[in-house]
């Protein structure tokens, strides 16, 4: 029965939050996704939530990300994307410049403090930084890191990556964009199917939501049948690939692409992931850490953020470009869906997506080969 009561706290208050975006004018210039992540936030650090919320937590960040994956991308138009792919992947490939610099510095300097093994951390950081959690896992087994130095690493990354992660839904964009150039506003609609403007009756809203999740779960199901089976990486990546995959097949698909409530459904399973991971967080798990590892992260994280936004600038990437593949790099690809709906640019999730699925598949032979040259 517990469970039952904590899967409905998870959706209640998103649920809730949704609500209040369309009533209150300053709930609704705030944004949903901003406001789910503080109340997460504020929730997790209070450690209201009993042990018994975990799991329920854990399946319904899970559960909605899958289906809020090609709920979201059964808007893309295809023909329209190739027009912005181009400058997500320069972002991307300068984000990865950017934390492979990071690291190496950083790397001399933990020497310099008498860190053993300092390439175990630059490694760690190049893997996460640019695939996510698991190509840190990768670092740990290809490197025979000891589990006490991963756990440290991780927990403290979990912490300053919620810092990060706030930053970027609130700050970056008028912080970076004072000298970063804005995103094209006639490119802004580019790889979004184009849709009636009129407003769906009760009935028509009713079954485009279940015909929408019913096409989703054809795509979950087949992505977690498919997974073990293909295996050509991690099963977590392996999954989001195909998901990716199955739901630009599908907007190819006349009706599912036109189908007005596929995205914000998918935009409402977004929300209920964010308040599920803000939740997640605790930020007093970092204390009594070594502060030496405390400040590497913080200044591998935020080295790797400003270099990266400086080579776009030289590189002339607008603002929400490259907040989307900073998302998408120093994150994963599961968190760009949340900062596409922050920056109300839809254009950009496909290439989002794809350059931080991308960033999995060079991460661990960037980590393992930066661990091997540095420790020579």
């Amino acid at each position: 029965m517990s469970d039952i009561l904590f899967f409905a706290l998870f959706i209640f208050v998103p649920l809730l939050i949704v609500f209040a975006t369309k009533r209150i004018k300053l709930a609704g210039a705030i944004g949903a996704i901003v406001i789910c992540y503080a109340i997460g936030l504020s929730l997790g650090l209070s450690n209201l939530l009993p042990d018994a919320a975990e799991g329920p937590r854990k399946t319904l960040s899970e559960v909605s990300l899958v289906f809020a994956l090609p709920l979201l991308l059964f808007s893309v138009d295809l023909r329209a994307w190739g027009k912005i792919a181009g400058k997500a992947l320069l972002s991307m490939f300068c984000a990865v410049l950017a934390v492979s610099f990071t690291a190496t510095v950083l790397y001399f300097w933990l020497q310099a403090r008498g860190t053993s093994d300092s390439e175990q951390f630059s490694a760690m950081a190049v893997g996460m930084y640019t695939g996510g959690v698991a190509n840190l896992a990768a670092m740990k087994v290809a490197l025979a890191i000891p589990d006490a130095r991963f756990t440290l690493f991780a927990t403290v990354d979990t912490a300053v990556g919620g810092l990060y992660l706030l930053f970027m839904l609130t700050l970056a964009k008028p912080v970076f964009g004072r000298f970063l150039r804005p995103f094209d506003a006639t490119a802004r609609q580019d790889g979004v199917a184009d849709q009636a403007e009129d407003a769906p009756g009760r009935q028509e809203m009713i079954v485009s939501v279940m015909i929408a999740l019913f096409a989703a779960g054809i795509c979950v199901g087949l992505s977690l049948v498919l997974a073990p089976i293909i295996s050509f990486a991690q099963f977590e990546i392996t999954v989001i690939v195909l998901l990716t995959t199955f739901g630009l097949v599908a907007s190819l698909i006349p009706y599912l692409r036109a189908n007005r409530m596929a995205e914000p459904t998918g935009m409402f399973l977004i929300y209920v992931f964010t308040f599920c991971i803000a939740a997640s967080l605790d930020l007093s798990a970092v204390i009594g850490a070594d502060l030496t590892i405390v400040a590497f992260v913080l200044l591998a994280t935020a080295g790797t953020v400003l270099i990266h936004a400086l080579l776009s600038k030289l590189m002339g990437i607008d603002v929400e470009t490259f907040v989307v593949t900073s998302v998408a790099a120093l994150l994963s690809p599961a968190f760009v869906p949340m900062i596409v709906e922050r920056l109300r640019n839809p254009a950009l999730l496909m290439s989002g997506v794809s350059v931080g699925i991308l960033g999995f598949a060079i991460g661990n032979y960037l980590g393992i080969s930066l661990a091997l040259v540095l420790a020579r």
